[in-house]
């Protein structure tokens, strides 16, 4: 009899510190999955917050496409309207940048495919807007482009008007050496000004929503001479998207 309730009382420290164990592992187990749940959530929080800078800075910041997109600020309300597209007489026309003095950009505009622009960059050009105006953007990583056409010279100014929408995109993002496209707030096809760009060598630019880019025309020569004396200088302190280390000023436009 007492060997019976010996056993029986073996047999319940037996189960107590079974039990015992068993709370101990299964507190450890809350536990390790309260600390992987607290640095999973950890996770996604640094990471939405760098998902959340990153777009930031790719359509507010320096890094925007703008043409493709330096941002510019919210847009106002235009003061006037845009030049009437008839104004492009829906033909081709020509024309020539001086860069910097010596540097001769032969161009040509093709008012049938994208007429509103060509429209504005003519009436632009005749107007004498352009002269003395800067190119402020250089992209050496990603995407090749020259930016141009800000009266801020940083990439917030433009005329006192706006225009869209997006014409003549290229469907599959791809913008040929050579072409001229306007710049854009992203996700804004209707806030086309005066800024446009120039890609110096073939880019996959990607559209947003708001579309792909407006492209008005191409240079038809001395993109060389401007490779040799901007874009091999590279960008203002070494970086991939920023003001061309050459000061790259407009020093006249004619068109015809």
């Amino acid at each position: 009899m007492a060997a019976a309730s010996a056993s029986n009382r073996e047999t319940q420290d037996r189960l107590r510190r079974y039990q015992a164990r068993q709370t101990v592992h299964e507190s450890k187990i809350a536990r390790r999955k309260r600390d992987n749940l607290v640095a999973v959530l950890a996770i996604v929080v640094v990471g939405a917050l760098a998902a959340t800078a990153q777009i930031v800075y790719f359509t507010a910041g320096p890094g925007t496409p703008e043409p493709v997109a330096s941002a510019s600020p919210e847009p106002t309300e235009p003061a006037v309207a845009a030049p009437d597209a008839a104004l492009s007489e829906f033909r081709t026309w020509t024309g020539a940048m001086t860069i910097n003095e010596g540097i001769e950009l032969r161009y040509e505009l093709d008012g049938l495919a994208a007429p509103q622009a060509v429209a504005s960059f003519v009436s632009l050009v005749q107007s004498g807007f352009y002269d003395g105006l800067s190119c402020h953007r250089l992209t050496t990583e990603g995407i090749f482009v020259l930016q141009c056409g800000d009266p801020n010279g940083d990439g917030s100014g433009g005329p006192d008007y706006r225009f869209g929408p997006i014409e003549n995109p290229p469907i599959d993002d791809v913008y040929a050496t050579g072409v001229i496209a306007m710049a854009r707030q992203g996700g804004d096809g209707s806030s086309m000004g005066s800024q446009f760009f120039i890609v110096y060598d073939e880019s996959t630019i990607p559209a947003d929503a708001a579309g792909g880019y407006t492209v008005m025309g191409r240079i038809t020569g001395g993109l060389d001479a401007l490779l040799a004396d901007v874009v091999a200088a590279g960008v203002e302190g070494g970086g991939g998207d920023g003001p061309p280390a050459v000061p790259t000023v407009i020093s006249g436009i004619t068109i015809q």
